[in-house]
């Protein structure tokens, strides 16, 4: 006979659409085998974010997860407590769950922060004005964590409202203030690779900071303009690392 399928001890998963170019299925089943730890994370691809009671219903052993485009936003109205960083950004990219005889408990949190700011921290020297590019949850976290560094943002959208600036307002003059370029949106990500956000990058120069919060492909279209223009550039794998570690923390985390 057969013997029965083995159910890990502990679920985690990462929720969001589409989840193709995800690390962290790799990253975390990687770590749950190399140090033996009875676990598996898993892809919930949802098509609506109303389907996470669904994945609560069928996993009531999920003991965290992870929360990525388009839902860092929308998760935050299932939850039963929201740590004070993640409640002044407004968005949440990592979920404990702790399971209580009344259901699921879920506390939200933001470890993009912390990711984001260690990775870049190094590499301002000096800068003091950024163009963060999109409005979704990542640039929520990119704007609170340039704020803390010192960094003034100004959000670039393609639908700009009040204090935003849209692509067409990216003159010579702003390029030159702003020397520090965040790409938070999704454009450029595997496998639409030949897309970059519409910056004029024959205005970047060897004083520019570009960072893209895409790690897939390792350099994106983004970041190889900015190359060839001499600046300094960065993608977001050693964030993703870190967010990663710091939601293993929490995940674990007794209180």
């Amino acid at each position: 006979m057969t013997p029965p399928p083995h159910i890990p001890q502990r679920y985690f998963g990462i929720i969001g659409r589409p989840l193709g170019h995800s690390f962290s299925a790799q990253f975390f089943n990687d770590k749950f085998r190399s140090e033996q730890i009875d676990a598996r994370y898993l892809k919930f691809e949802l098509p609506d974010i109303g389907d996470l009671m669904e994945v609560l219903a069928e996993y009531p052993r999920l003991a965290g997860f992870n929360v990525t485009i388009p839902y860092k936003q929308d998760v935050m109205v299932y939850l039963d407590e929201t740590a004070p960083e993640a409640a002044a950004i407004g968005a949440v990219n990592v979920v404990k769950v702790t399971q209580t005889p009344d259901g699921p408990f879920l506390a939200g949190h933001n470890t993009d922060v912390v990711g984001f700011c260690r990775s870049i921290s190094p590499l301002l020297a000096g800068r003091s004005k950024a163009l963060v590019l999109g409005t979704g949850g990542a640039s929520k976290a990119v704007v609170y964590g340039l704020r803390s560094l010192g960094v003034e943002p100004v959000l670039v959208s393609r639908t700009p409202t009040e204090g935003m600036l849209g692509y067409s307002d990216l003159t010579p003059e702003v390029m030159a203030a702003h020397t520090v370029i965040v790409n938070a949106t999704p454009v450029g990500t595997y496998p639409d690779v030949d897309a970059c956000p519409p910056i004029p990058y024959d205005l970047l120069t060897p004083a520019h900071l570009c960072y893209d919060l895409v790690y897939n492909p390792e350099k994106t279209l983004f970041l190889s303009k900015a190359e060839a223009r001499g600046a300094v550039i960065k993608n977001g794998l050693e964030m993703l690392h870190i967010q990663a570690v710091e939601a293993w923390r929490i995940w674990n985390d007794s209180h």
